[in-house]
Protein backbone atom coordinates (compact mmCIF):
# COMPACT_ATOMS: atom_id res chain seq x y z
CA UNK A 1 0.00 0.00 0.00
CA UNK A 2 1.53 3.77 -1.11
CA UNK A 3 1.69 6.50 1.50
CA UNK A 4 -1.20 8.01 -0.16
CA UNK A 5 -3.33 4.88 0.25
CA UNK A 6 -2.70 4.35 3.53
CA UNK A 7 -3.41 8.37 4.52
CA UNK A 8 -6.49 8.10 2.36
CA UNK A 9 -7.39 4.99 4.84
CA UNK A 10 -6.46 6.59 8.28
CA UNK A 11 -8.64 9.58 7.07
CA UNK A 12 -11.95 7.49 5.83
CA UNK A 13 -11.47 5.51 9.00
CA UNK A 14 -11.56 8.30 11.29
CA UNK A 15 -14.07 9.72 9.53
CA UNK A 16 -16.65 6.90 9.53
CA UNK A 17 -17.19 7.03 13.47
CA UNK A 18 -17.80 10.85 12.97
CA UNK A 19 -20.68 10.49 10.64
CA UNK A 20 -21.54 7.35 12.54
CA UNK A 21 -22.20 9.84 15.88
CA UNK A 22 -22.84 12.58 14.79
CA UNK A 23 -24.32 12.44 10.84
CA UNK A 24 -23.51 13.89 7.96
CA UNK A 25 -24.50 17.32 8.05
CA UNK A 26 -23.23 18.29 12.05
CA UNK A 27 -19.52 16.49 10.86
CA UNK A 28 -17.48 19.31 9.59
CA UNK A 29 -13.74 18.76 8.10
CA UNK A 30 -11.86 20.32 10.98
CA UNK A 31 -13.72 17.04 12.91
CA UNK A 32 -12.34 15.10 10.64
CA UNK A 33 -8.65 16.46 10.65
CA UNK A 34 -8.89 15.97 14.57
CA UNK A 35 -9.83 12.74 14.32
CA UNK A 36 -7.63 11.38 12.01
CA UNK A 37 -4.56 14.15 13.73
CA UNK A 38 -4.03 15.59 10.92
CA UNK A 39 -4.60 19.57 9.92
CA UNK A 40 -7.03 20.92 7.97
CA UNK A 41 -4.55 21.93 5.11
CA UNK A 42 -3.34 18.04 5.16
CA UNK A 43 -6.73 16.91 4.63
CA UNK A 44 -7.80 18.88 2.12
CA UNK A 45 -5.21 17.62 0.24
CA UNK A 46 -6.63 14.73 0.23
CA UNK A 47 -10.14 15.74 -0.43
CA UNK A 48 -11.56 18.68 -1.44
CA UNK A 49 -14.68 18.40 0.65
CA UNK A 50 -16.75 16.43 2.57
CA UNK A 51 -18.83 15.33 0.00
CA UNK A 52 -15.49 14.07 -1.60
CA UNK A 53 -14.44 12.35 1.46
CA UNK A 54 -18.15 10.78 2.10
CA UNK A 55 -17.97 9.34 -1.60
CA UNK A 56 -14.36 7.99 -1.24
CA UNK A 57 -15.54 5.74 1.95
CA UNK A 58 -18.72 4.40 0.12
CA UNK A 59 -16.38 3.31 -2.78
CA UNK A 60 -13.99 1.96 -0.28
CA UNK A 61 -17.05 0.41 1.55
CA UNK A 62 -18.51 -1.40 -2.11
CA UNK A 63 -15.53 -2.59 -2.99
CA UNK A 64 -14.71 -3.94 0.04
CA UNK A 65 -17.87 -5.98 0.48
CA UNK A 66 -18.23 -7.22 -3.18
CA UNK A 67 -14.77 -8.36 -2.99
CA UNK A 68 -15.81 -10.26 0.50
CA UNK A 69 -19.30 -10.98 -0.83
CA UNK A 70 -17.89 -12.58 -3.88
CA UNK A 71 -15.02 -14.37 -1.94
CA UNK A 72 -18.26 -16.23 -0.29
CA UNK A 73 -20.12 -16.79 -2.91
CA UNK A 74 -17.40 -19.04 -5.04
CA UNK A 75 -16.57 -20.92 -1.90
CA UNK A 76 -17.68 -24.39 -1.46
CA UNK A 77 -20.80 -25.65 0.29
CA UNK A 78 -24.21 -25.70 -0.12
CA UNK A 79 -25.43 -22.74 -2.23
CA UNK A 80 -28.31 -21.55 0.53
CA UNK A 81 -25.59 -21.64 3.09
CA UNK A 82 -23.17 -19.49 0.99
CA UNK A 83 -25.93 -17.01 0.10
CA UNK A 84 -27.11 -16.83 3.70
CA UNK A 85 -23.41 -15.71 4.32
CA UNK A 86 -22.75 -13.16 1.65
CA UNK A 87 -26.04 -11.71 2.61
CA UNK A 88 -24.79 -11.37 6.23
CA UNK A 89 -21.61 -9.99 4.97
CA UNK A 90 -23.20 -7.33 2.81
CA UNK A 91 -25.61 -6.43 5.65
CA UNK A 92 -22.83 -6.64 7.90
CA UNK A 93 -20.67 -4.11 6.24
CA UNK A 94 -22.14 -1.88 4.39
CA UNK A 95 -25.73 -1.76 6.17
CA UNK A 96 -24.81 -2.17 9.84
CA UNK A 97 -21.81 0.71 10.16
CA UNK A 98 -25.06 3.17 9.68
CA UNK A 99 -28.18 1.57 10.78
CA UNK A 100 -27.15 1.96 14.62
CA UNK A 101 -26.89 5.70 14.14
CA UNK A 102 -29.20 8.36 15.61
CA UNK A 103 -28.58 9.53 12.09
CA UNK A 104 -29.22 6.78 9.68
CA UNK A 105 -31.46 7.78 7.55
CA UNK A 106 -29.40 10.92 6.90
CA UNK A 107 -26.68 8.79 6.03
CA UNK A 108 -28.56 6.85 3.97
CA UNK A 109 -29.88 9.39 2.05
CA UNK A 110 -26.65 11.20 2.14
CA UNK A 111 -25.33 8.28 0.03
CA UNK A 112 -28.11 8.09 -2.36
CA UNK A 113 -27.22 11.46 -3.33
CA UNK A 114 -23.65 11.61 -3.37
CA UNK A 115 -22.96 7.78 -4.42
CA UNK A 116 -25.89 6.36 -5.99
CA UNK A 117 -23.89 5.14 -9.03
CA UNK A 118 -21.59 3.22 -6.64
CA UNK A 119 -24.41 1.72 -4.45
CA UNK A 120 -26.47 0.93 -7.71
CA UNK A 121 -23.65 -0.98 -9.55
CA UNK A 122 -22.91 -2.77 -6.46
CA UNK A 123 -26.27 -3.97 -5.95
CA UNK A 124 -26.12 -4.99 -9.73
CA UNK A 125 -23.12 -6.78 -9.07
CA UNK A 126 -24.56 -8.58 -5.90
CA UNK A 127 -27.71 -9.77 -8.18
CA UNK A 128 -25.07 -10.76 -10.94
CA UNK A 129 -23.11 -12.95 -8.59
CA UNK A 130 -26.48 -14.18 -6.73
CA UNK A 131 -27.40 -15.59 -9.73
CA UNK A 132 -24.06 -16.91 -11.25
CA UNK A 133 -24.41 -18.88 -7.77
CA UNK A 134 -27.86 -19.94 -8.52
CA UNK A 135 -26.90 -20.78 -12.17
CA UNK A 136 -23.98 -23.06 -10.97
CA UNK A 137 -26.12 -24.77 -8.46
CA UNK A 138 -29.05 -25.33 -10.90
CA UNK A 139 -26.53 -26.67 -13.57
CA UNK A 140 -25.39 -29.43 -10.36
CA UNK A 141 -28.81 -30.13 -10.07
CA UNK A 142 -28.87 -29.11 -6.56
CA UNK A 143 -31.86 -26.53 -7.26
CA UNK A 144 -34.47 -26.52 -9.52
CA UNK A 145 -35.83 -23.23 -10.28
CA UNK A 146 -38.33 -24.82 -13.33
CA UNK A 147 -41.08 -25.45 -10.43
CA UNK A 148 -41.00 -20.79 -10.35
CA UNK A 149 -40.73 -20.45 -13.91
CA UNK A 150 -38.07 -18.08 -12.96
CA UNK A 151 -34.14 -17.20 -14.38
CA UNK A 152 -31.81 -17.26 -12.08
CA UNK A 153 -31.38 -13.71 -12.23
CA UNK A 154 -34.64 -12.74 -11.28
CA UNK A 155 -34.51 -15.23 -8.36
CA UNK A 156 -31.67 -13.05 -7.34
CA UNK A 157 -33.23 -10.15 -8.06
CA UNK A 158 -36.00 -11.19 -5.39
CA UNK A 159 -33.45 -12.14 -2.61
CA UNK A 160 -32.20 -8.59 -2.86
CA UNK A 161 -35.39 -6.67 -2.67
CA UNK A 162 -36.45 -9.64 -0.06
CA UNK A 163 -33.01 -7.91 2.04
CA UNK A 164 -33.87 -4.57 1.47
CA UNK A 165 -37.14 -5.20 2.75
CA UNK A 166 -35.95 -6.62 6.01
CA UNK A 167 -32.80 -4.02 6.05
CA UNK A 168 -35.52 -1.02 6.16
CA UNK A 169 -37.58 -3.65 8.87
CA UNK A 170 -34.79 -4.63 11.10
CA UNK A 171 -32.17 -2.75 10.76
CA UNK A 172 -29.11 -3.74 12.44
CA UNK A 173 -31.56 -5.38 15.11
CA UNK A 174 -30.72 -8.83 15.49
CA UNK A 175 -33.74 -9.75 14.12
CA UNK A 176 -32.37 -9.16 10.96
CA UNK A 177 -30.86 -12.53 11.09
CA UNK A 178 -33.41 -14.44 12.14
CA UNK A 179 -35.65 -12.59 9.36
CA UNK A 180 -32.80 -13.53 6.76
CA UNK A 181 -32.44 -16.95 8.03
CA UNK A 182 -36.41 -17.35 7.76
CA UNK A 183 -36.52 -15.99 4.11
CA UNK A 184 -33.12 -18.77 3.17
CA UNK A 185 -35.69 -21.35 4.76
CA UNK A 186 -38.54 -20.37 2.15
CA UNK A 187 -36.55 -19.68 -0.72
CA UNK A 188 -35.30 -23.51 -0.16
CA UNK A 189 -38.14 -25.14 0.39
CA UNK A 190 -39.44 -23.58 -2.87
CA UNK A 191 -36.41 -24.49 -5.17
CA UNK A 192 -34.50 -27.68 -3.21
Amino acid sequence: MSELDAKTDHILDAALPLFVRHGFRKTSMADIARAAGISRASLYLSFNSKEDLFRAGSTRAHARTMRDVEAVLSGDGDVFGRIETAMAVFQRELIAPFAGSADAIELFDVNMALAKDITLAARARLVALLAQALSDAETAGMINLGSLQARPADVAGVIVAAIDGIKHAEGADPKFAEDMQLFMRLLRAAIS
